[in-house]
């Protein structure tokens, strides 16, 4: 198992949780909140993060679907199994 590490003060007492976040959409007309995001959250400096995988899945996903469909309000999972209109995003050159 892969031990967990602050990406803020290298704290090995961070731990997993659920949290809400905020994400404006792809098209800048509204922000939402995705609940029940994994969320990285370390007792010694207080940071509560995403790691950058879950950012880039978001991002991905926000990209790649409807948005129209989605209310103010959309749990994380729930918003992992829209289907997406195309199969990846071809405009991310990053991998």
């Amino acid at each position: 198992m892969l031990k967990l590490v602050c990406e803020w003060c290298s704290s090995s007492k961070v731990k997993s949780i659920s949290d809400s976040v905020f994400w404006e959409l792809p098209d800048g007309t509204r922000a939402i909140e995705i609940s029940e995001t994994p969320t990285l959250s370390c007792p010694d400096c207080s940071m509560i993060y995403q790691t950058e995988a879950i950012i880039k899945e978001i991002e991905d996903q926000l990209f790649l679907i409807d948005c129209q469909q989605i209310g103010k309000v959309i749990p994380y999972e729930e918003l992992m199994k829209i289907p997406r209109l195309l199969k990846r995003n071809y405009f991310d050159f990053s991998s």
